[in-house]
């Protein structure tokens, strides 16, 4: 048990058994830091903390409450780092740190990157993995005080590496501003989460924030192929793209029933990869997870090994099979950018039938794209519900499909996915996009579970 005096230079010797900034997760014995964010300052749930039964509060102005507090006058977001390092003892030397960020593709990479070093944790919107142990997170990058809780769980299970997804937000909040990653990779950038970033300008310097957490020695890996990070250069870099100004060129690609087969030379070298994902961006996430390994010291051969013996990823373009005679797909993709790459790499079907939403309270100026997208690339497109939070579920559709006619409109999710089932037939492929493996639904401000796979294996378990 901490005090708080261990955390914080202050006279007080109050035990402390929890840290947060967030009044609703206080619970006895907590400290509370008022930190402010973009939308909420946390200074005004004071006295709920206190209601909730913390036992110290630290703020950046005085509290008007008598109780057991102190009034720093630094940056409260710093301090608040700080104490949650100081509470989790969290050595950040006891890790080797991989990073990866963009548009499209960070959980597939990292995912990849995981499983190929095999003594590594794995953070991401799939959860905290520690040797094949799934724990439970609230983000892609989780907040403060958890993101050090998970830190000093992995270094407590005598694991010595992470590889972690490392989200816009988390950068715009600087909750990863005290990290030293040991390689960084950007997979691409696309608009996204324009609703908190505003422009797509702040979005982008928002990515390049995490060049600045490179360590001296450190390496940064980026798609040479795309246009924005094309423009940058930095010490310590490598590119990699089809694009012959790449450091890694990726020289030739073959499909085959089973497997992609690629091709990336380096240098005097020339490396065969055998992946067993489809999909051109398959292609890119294979390869960069290939160069962050290359550079994190394994041996080629065990990297090119261990890619032919990948698993599916779960919820990114995840084959389902439970004996049906059509093909299902589900996968995340949830951006302008991940649903035409998606439906572009499937297109050699003869009916695909898409089933896809978008999510409420985010950038509304992509609904209509994608939906235009979907319609014009599918033979049957299904629009429904994507975590509609305090949006009307109709009134988003409607701003997908415009004045569009030849659409199927089904608001709840789950009958949504039973019709595209039910219609599809022998050789169709049903693509469930827009969720992946989640296990919530966002609806107003509550999050009850939800997960489409679930809802696909209980059609066919009903079925039998």
């Amino acid at each position: 048990m901490k005090k708080i005096s261990d955390l914080i230079e202050c006279d007080f010797d109050i035990e402390v058994s929890g840290i947060t900034d967030d009044s609703r997760y206080v619970k006895k014995g907590y400290v509370f830091v008022a930190t402010k964010g973009f939308f909420v300052d946390h200074f005004d749930y004071i006295e709920s903390a206190i209601e909730n039964g913390c036992s110290f509060v630290v703020a950046d102005r005085d509290i008007k409450v008598d109780f057991p507090h102190i009034v720093v006058d630094k940056d409260i977001s710093s301090v608040y780092r700080t104490m949650c390092q100081k509470f989790y003892d969290v050595d950040f030397n006891k890790l080797r740190m991989i990073g990866i960020t963009g548009t499209d593709g960070k959980t597939s990479t990292t995912t990849i990157v995981k499983k190929i070093i095999g003594d590594c944790a794995y953070m991401g919107t799939n959860g905290l993995e520690i040797f094949d142990q799934l724990y439970h997170t609230g983000n892609t990058t989780p907040v403060i005080s958890e993101l050090y809780g998970n830190i000093k769980k992995i270094i407590d299970h005598g694991c010595s590496n992470l590889a972690m997804e490392v989200s816009s937000e988390s950068l715009l909040h600087d909750r990863v501003k005290d990290f030293n990653y040991d390689i960084v990779g950007i997979t691409n950038i696309t608009g996204d989460h324009l609703n908190i970033h505003k422009t797509f300008d702040n979005y982008v310097e928002c990515k390049k924030k995490i060049l600045e957490l490179v360590k001296d020695d450190g390496y940064v890996v980026l798609n040479g192929d795309d246009d924005i990070l094309k423009q940058i250069e930095c010490p310590n870099m490598w590119k990699f793209g089809f694009g012959e100004n790449n450091d890694y060129i990726i020289n030739k690609v073959d499909y085959n029933d089973k497997n992609t087969i690629i091709e990336v030379v380096h240098d005097s070298e020339s490396f065969k990869i055998v992946s067993p994902y489809k999909a051109r961006y398959n292609v890119y996430n294979v390869v960069m997870a290939f160069i962050i390994c290359r550079l994190f010291g394994l041996e080629d051969s065990k990297i090119i090994e261990s890619i032919k013996k990948l698993d599916p990823i779960k919820g990114r373009t995840e084959v389902l099979d439970f004996g049906q005679n059509y093909d299902i797909i589900l996968d995340y993709a949830h951006t302008v950018n991940g649903i035409k790459n998606i439906l572009d790499s499937f297109q050699n079907y003869e009916n695909i039938i898409t089933v896809t939403g978008s999510a409420g309270g985010r950038e509304r100026e992509k609904r209509a794209v994608i939906g235009s997208y979907v319609m014009e690339h599918s033979d049957i497109a299904i629009f429904t519900m994507d975590d509609p939070r305090y949006e009307n579920v109709d009134d988003i559709i409607d701003q997908m499909v415009g004045d569009a006619k030849d659409y199927v409109r089904i608001v709840d999710r789950k009958e949504a996915i039973h019709y595209a089932l039910n219609i599809a037939s022998p050789g169709s492929l049903v693509l469930i996009l827009g969720k992946g493996r989640d296990e919530y639904m966002a609806i107003e401000d509550k999050k009850p579970y939800y997960c489409d796979y679930d809802v696909i294996r209980d059609y066919f378990e009903k079925s039998e």
